[in-house]
């Protein structure tokens, strides 16, 4: 071995996990290792390679780095899906690789590389690729391009990807895992990073600088805000009569709840929530006022509406935040934007603050000493979050029949659930009905993607959640109609012995959708589970003889069959104490009822129709659209 320059002889495969677990992590004073853990399914395509590396690695770990730990998961999509629910239950801190085939494989990971990336967070993939040699060429599962060479299934990861790199020769190595590890730390440019290996490379040897394979550590940045763009957005919050923030991912990924009560309770200023910043404020805070936009509750879109300042802090201002553009009505409104991600904070025209949430709130909470939203304002924020509190609990509380409203569910299931528990759920109705409802206590208790709202994500994210907080009691509300989508991380769950609780609310359709169909003059059509045979879509049959409990059982998981609110309450209680997975299946109505609307989401209608319901659902839409504006001011 050369002592000046030393290198070691390793297949690029052996080198992809020699190099990933000597990388740390820092940031407050205290390091961890990033990528903790390893998701794959193997096939041709990788089974020689990365495969060959990670049993390597279980058999005789390498003396300076330890081992990575491997679990079988059972579909690709699933397996990103975890991992993406890993990186945000440790705040993106920590993240997990996975590894796939060629061809199907791997092209079974876009849509969590996409989901990943559309939620800022963390996973590492490497896709299988074609030869780089070309000697086998078409290779089994390879898709031919006539117009170059070059390209495979695993370019449709470059528009969903932060990062995104192939690897054909080993030496390209070197720069690309540092380039993905750049990326994946990075608080403002994370997302899915994505190196495709071509499988002769993958089992390729080469002499490796020794250097890559020292322990590393990437230190987390906190940006502190410029002092001008501080200046300025202080004076914009001094000048405002009806300020209002609203609090998004960025404040829970930032750690920065201590701060943000802080900043609430100095001032006086309400803090509203998206989906992915509930928790940053505990509920019963004074000043916290609940969801806000097109799945908000009364209390927060209320002052919305009328608020002369939005000061979004580590909010994308999505879609369903602003309620289309719609949700804040007075016409001189302005926005003062803190965000770590330039493009993030320019959004509304808003003025910039360009930094880490905690950082920027312990500024602005020094910057306006003295400062505090007048009495009146003060009396209307306690009014309307009192009114809102007694609205959930009607919706709690409905003893709705014959069928019970999800409503009810997830009000026995917030009263039950413990602070530092975890209640995940993606897609559909649902996380409209808790974003409204939901009573947080904690950051952590309130797990749901609506990022890029994927059904089939709940079940996979459970077992990544599980695998990050193994002391959290971590809870998955699954609907019939996502669980049909992904259900097969139940058999890894099983297998990897995770006690997860798995609350699966059978109403035989699409609640959400259907509901959208019905309001948008399409008459719920195509959303309900029923014989057809000849009859229209858009009526009732007979309910489908598929039985979901059943299926849960016959991949290992232990269900339990509840009809009543009641039964559901003594189901849990027995689910969490016992020591394995289980399943708490309830039927509840398809049609509702759910929790008061006051806001609008943008969904267009045909602006011709034959039919009697779309002309008049246009009609409303047309309506409905007339405060949507873009925000110049």
């Amino acid at each position: 071995m050369d002592t000046v320059n030393p290198t070691v002889r390793l297949t690029v495969g052996q080198a992809i996990i020699r190099f990933l677990v000597n990388q740390y992590v820092e940031r407050d004073g205290v390091e961890e290792r990033f990528v903790t853990g390893a998701l794959g399914i193997f096939g041709h395509g990788n089974v020689a390679g990365i495969g060959q590396a990670l049993l390597q690695n279980e058999l005789d770990p390498a003396p300076d780095g330890g081992a990575m730990p491997y679990y079988m998961p059972r579909n690709e999509q699933g397996m990103v899906h975890a991992a993406a629910a890993y990186a945000k239950a440790t705040n993106r801190l920590r993240a997990m690789m996975c590894t796939a085939s060629i061809g199907p494989g791997s092209l079974n990971m876009v849509t969590g590389a996409a989901l990943a990336t559309t939620n800022r967070l963390p996973v590492l993939l490497f896709p299988s690729d074609q030869f780089a040699t070309r000697f086998p060429d078409p290779v089994l599962q390879q898709l031919e391009d006539p117009t170059s060479l070059d390209i495979s299934v695993n370019d449709c990861f470059r528009p969903v990807s932060r990062f995104f790199d192939r690897i054909n020769r080993p030496e390209q190595l070197i720069p690309s895992l540092l380039n993905a590890m750049r990326v994946l730390t990075d608080p403002a440019d994370t997302g899915a990073c994505v190196i495709a290996l071509p499988q002769d490379v993958q089992a390729e040897a080469y002499d490796f600088p020794a250097g890559l394979f020292d322990r590393r550590v990437w230190h987390v940045r906190r940006p502190v805000p410029e002092p001008a763009a501080l200046e300025r957005a202080v004076a914009l919050i001094r000048a405002a009569r009806r300020p209002l923030v609203i609090a998004g991912g960025g404040v829970i990924y930032s750690e920065a709840a201590e701060q943000l009560r802080a900043f609430a309770t100095a001032t006086g200023i309400p803090v509203a929530d998206t989906q992915a910043g509930k928790g940053a404020i505990n509920f019963d805070h004074p000043c916290a006022v609940g969801g806000v936009g097109s799945t908000g509750g009364d209390s927060g879109n209320h002052l919305a509406d009328k608020a002369d300042l939005v000061i979004g802090i580590g909010t994308r201002y999505s879609d369903f935040t602003t309620a289309s553009h719609t949700q804040f009505k007075d016409p001189d409104v302005r926005f003062v934007n803190v965000n770590v991600a330039a493009f993030d904070a320019a959004k509304n025209s808003g003025e910039m603050v360009v930094a880490d949430a905690r950082e920027a709130l312990v500024a602005l909470t020094a910057a306006l000493d003295g400062h505090r939203v007048d009495a009146a304002y003060a009396t209307e924020i306690a009014a309307e979050k009192e009114a809102w509190a007694a609205a959930t609990q009607r919706c709690y509380h409905l003893g709705h029949g014959p069928l019970p409203a999800q409503t009810e569910v997830f009000g026995a299931l917030n009263e039950l659930m413990g602070d530092e528990d975890v209640v995940i759920n993606a897609a559909g109705s649902m996380p409209g009905d808790l974003q409204a409802l939901w009573q947080a206590r904690t950051p952590v208790q309130y797990h749901v993607e609506y990022a890029f709202s994927c059904m089939g994500y709940e079940i996979p994210a459970a077992m990544g959640v599980k695998l990050a907080l193994p002391d959290a009691e971590v809870v998955a509300i699954v609907g019939d109609g996502t669980y049909q989508m992904l259900p097969m991380e139940l058999a890894t769950i099983v297998q990897e012995g995770l006690k997860v609780i798995f609350v699966l609310l059978q109403n035989h359709g699409f609640a959400s959708i259907g509901a959208l169909s019905e309001s948008r003059g399409s008459q719920r059509f195509g959303t309900r589970y029923r014989a057809g045979g000849g009859r229209p879509h858009t009526e009732d049959g007979a309910p489908l003889p598929v039985d979901i409990a059943a299926n849960a059982e016959s991949w290992g998981i232990r269900v339990l069959r509840v009809h009543t609110i009641d039964e559901f309450r003594a189901a849990y209680r027995e689910a969490a104490a016992g020591d394995r997975a289980v399943m708490i299946h309830i039927e509840t109505d398809l049609y509702g009822p759910n929790p008061p609307a006051s806001s609008w989401w943008d969904v267009a209608v045909s602006q011709v129709s034959r039919l009697e319901s779309t002309q008049r659902a246009y009609e409303e839409y047309v309506a409905a659209k007339q405060p949507q504006r873009h925000y110049l001011n």
